[in-house]
């Protein structure tokens, strides 16, 4: 069966695992605010995390992707110093194709923004792992 994850699920996880850590956050937004999803701070540091879920359909998957990139990359206007897409883990599926596919614009992507990091979310065991958009490449 093809698994479809809502927004506020991964979210809802990723919150779970940050106060573990220590992070303090930002609430949760209500329906219809706008802003960055979570504003996490720890150690000083700040982090503008972006998050979305996980579609049945590719097509939806790549716009949802797509929108939280242009997103994560708007905080650049607060100053953001991290900006995070955080998604389900779900995503890594078929990454290394598409990395390789664009991998031109993949590594033009990184080095405009090397604040940029994608964190895959594993909202069964509410953890989550951190790549730097350039990570993968440098592998």
């Amino acid at each position: 069966m093809k698994e479809k994850i809502r927004n506020e699920d991964v979210e809802k996880s990723l919150r779970k695992s940050l106060k573990t850590e220590g992070y303090t956050m930002s609430k949760p937004k209500k329906h219809g605010e706008t802003g960055v999803d979570i504003l996490a701070k720890k150690n000083g540091e700040v982090f503008h995390i972006e998050v979305i879920g996980y579609s049945f359909s590719p097509s939806k998957r790549a716009r949802d992707f797509y929108e939280v990139f242009f997103r994560a990359i708007s905080r650049l206007n607060d100053n953001a110093i991290h900006l995070i897409i955080a998604l389900p883990e779900q995503f890594k599926r078929g990454l290394s194709q598409r990395i390789k596919q664009h991998e031109v614009g993949w590594k033009r992507i990184g080095n405009a923004f090397p604040e940029l990091e994608i964190w895959f979310v594993d909202i069964k065991n509410n953890t989550y792992k951190k790549m730097r958009w350039r990570e993968r490449l440098e592998r």
